[in-house]
């Protein structure tokens, strides 16, 4: 459940600082183990208002001050995930799914279709071909041909112009990489699919990189396309990485890769709780966030400390 705080009663020196940096926890964590929780929690609340209270919990106030302000690392990259993320998905999937069973004898309505239909909402995120190869079993030949068909059905879709983005992504998108922050768009699709939708949206050179499974070697739930997106980046190290997505697998592929931040949002496949039981740090309403959360305005903080 989202918490919200106004940080009125709070001390002068924590308004100075941005609570919301993405290496604040694991720092104060490092700092003050076992007590972290309580004490961050305390800090957020304004529940701790001098020097005094401090000194009484056995934590020195100058500690908590240098954590904050070494914890401030600044983000070098954001990993967005496409479909359900920064790209609406109206359905499209489901139906070019359908079309591509139903040559196979998988007919709408029927309960083999509404089993696979319902497995490939859960595994939404996951590599496409690694779906139909779990639906057909040992049978690789016909999964590669019904993957096969569900990408020309999802290709003829995109022909038809009905893709657009999740209102505020390209804005988000914008902000990021004004700020210096460079953009990866991922997706469980096909290289050809992928750039499919770049172009449909308008989106080629929108982002600083864009890569699918087959460029990295393995897709969601696995590390492999964030990893390679911080290698081919040059980026230092893993926690200077922001992980957006709206699938556990998403949220999965973050924490495995180590990013710092790892946020899911509530336009795609699953569920808050969903999201949360598979390790986000929060669950925002939209990638159209980003701009107000990352620059600190306002006075929310989205569950700092779960």
């Amino acid at each position: 459940m989202t918490q919200e705080s106004t940080l009125g009663d709070s001390p002068a020196w924590v308004k100075t600082f941005d609570l919301c940096s993405p290496d604040f926890r694991s720092a104060f964590s490092r700092q003050f183990g076992g007590r972290a929780k309580l004490l961050l929690k305390n800090l957020v609340f304004g529940l701790m208002r001098s020097r005094a209270t401090y000194d009484r919990s056995g934590v020195s106030l100058d500690s908590i001050t240098e954590v904050v302000r070494s914890s401030r690392q600044q983000l070098k990259l954001a990993v967005l995930d496409m479909t359900g993320t920064t790209v609406a998905d109206d359905g499209l999937i489901e139906r070019a799914f359908s079309s591509a069973v139903a040559p196979e004898g998988v007919e709408p309505g029927s309960e083999r279709y509404r089993s696979m239909l319902g497995y490939l909402r859960e595994t939404m995120g996951i590599s496409k071909i690694d779906v139909f190869r779990q639906l057909f079993g040992a049978n690789h030949e016909q999964a590669a041909r019904v993957h096969r068909a569900f990408e020309v059905g999802y290709d003829e879709a995109l022909s038809e112009g009905t893709l657009r983005p999740v209102p505020g992504a390209e804005s988000a998108i914008n902000f990021l990489r004004e700020t210096g922050i460079k953009v990866c768009l991922t997706t469980g699709f096909a290289r050809h699919t992928q750039n499919s939708m770049l172009e449909s949206l308008g989106w080629m050179g929108l982002a600083d990189l864009s890569l699918c499974p087959a460029d990295a070697g393995r897709g969601g739930p696995f590390p492999d396309m964030i990893l390679t997106a911080i290698l081919a980046l040059d980026l230092d190290d893993v926690r200077q990485t922001l992980v957006v997505g709206d699938t556990t697998s998403d949220i999965q592929s973050g924490c495995r890769a180590g990013a710092s931040l790892v946020l899911g949002v509530l336009t795609g496949t699953h569920q808050e709780a969903a999201l949360r039981a598979a390790g986000a740090h929060d669950v925002i309403p939209s990638v159209a966030e980003l701009p107000t959360l990352l620059s600190g305005a306002g006075n929310t903080l989205h569950s700092l400390w779960r």
